[in-house]
């Protein structure tokens, strides 16, 4: 079959398209053709070598969707069902879903069911899904003011669509470092728009939700920004810090003001099947941003990693 491997970090340029052995299935596992897969910012840190249990060679690809072929649980997973899987250390302690089959545990593929095309339903896991779980853990209600940090990104374009989607008359803002991209932010369904710089947002204006993909570097900066009963998620680590270093909740979290999470490896079938269930029924526009085939993966990176990255990136088999 045909692979993108990684031999060491580095660039683009160490994306390998080889021919590899297809796995065969094992005891506990299932064989999956994958028909397409999104591309995201966590694979290209670990091609990088930011993720020290990563050990290389290894395919890359932490999610995918894709057809059945071999399996160990023939009641769950027949051949040719439509399945979807991500996270479960696929594309790190294993090789993952940069190649035309992957093999994974049986426990981490979920069968669903969707009339979505293959480039849609790829651009839907890892990232519309911790779209999805964030704003459920954020009680998002009616006539709220929802402030999206890191609202470029592929989880922040699928965050708006979504909101706009779960609740009446929510007003959605994008913050950016660049506003130049203020008309690509509203075109993707932002309200408005906010600058900021340095990790701290350029208003004094304050909100009823924050969505905060930039994580630990801005999360101290957005606790401040909330109004009273308000709720800060922090859902993505896209400022490069992955901790929050000499955190005192009692001075740092206002009275009155609530700090929470999603963690997407916590992963549900039937609140995916619901979240593909929203997309049809409110016709969500899923489309990516940008598609490529499966031997053009260095391409794909080095989009996503430009100043051009926006919204989510697929690769198709």
């Amino acid at each position: 079959m045909q692979a993108v491997v990684v031999r060491h970090s580095g660039g683009p340029e160490v994306l390998e398209v080889v021919e590899v052995p297809k796995p065969t299935v094992r005891p506990g596992w299932t064989l999956i053709q994958v028909k397409g897969r999104g591309v995201n910012h966590s694979e290209v840190f670990t091609r990088e070598g930011k993720s020290p249990s990563v050990k290389f060679p290894r395919i890359l690809g932490i999610e995918a969707v894709g057809l059945v072929v071999d399996t160990t649980d023939s009641q769950r997973l027949p051949v040719g069902q439509v399945v979807i899987t991500f996270m479960g250390e696929m594309g790190r302690a294993y090789d993952g879903s940069y190649a035309e089959y992957v093999l994974v545990p049986n426990d981490q593929l979920l069968p669903v069911t969707t009339s979505l095309s293959w480039e849609n339903l790829a651009a839907v896991p890892e990232t519309y899904y911790t779209a999805y779980g964030a704003l459920l853990g954020l009680n998002l209600a009616a006539g709220q003011s929802l402030l999206i940090r890191g609202g470029t990104s592929g989880v922040g374009v699928a965050a708006v669509k979504l909101a706009h989607a779960m609740a009446a008359d929510v007003t959605v803002i994008a913050t950016t470092r660049n506003l130049a991209s203020e008309q690509q932010l509203k075109a993707a369904g932002y309200d408005d728009v906010i600058q900021e710089q340095d990790g701290r947002l350029l208003t004094d204006e304050k909100f009823d939700r924050i969505l905060d993909l930039i994580g630990p570097a801005t999360v101290p900066d957005s606790l401040q920004r909330m109004n009273l009963g308000g709720i800060v998620s922090s859902t993505g680590q896209l400022g490069g810090q992955w901790t929050l270093d000499d955190f005192d909740p009692i001075m740092a979290i206002p009275n009155g003001v609530y700090l929470t999470s999603f963690y997407s490896g916590d992963v549900d079938n039937q609140r995916v099947q619901a979240l593909l269930e929203l997309i049809a029924t409110r016709q969500i526009d899923v489309r990516p941003v940008k598609t490529y085939p499966l031997s053009d993966m260095r391409a794909a990176h080095e989009f996503l990693a430009s100043q051009q990255g926006f919204g989510k990136v697929v690769v198709l088999s």
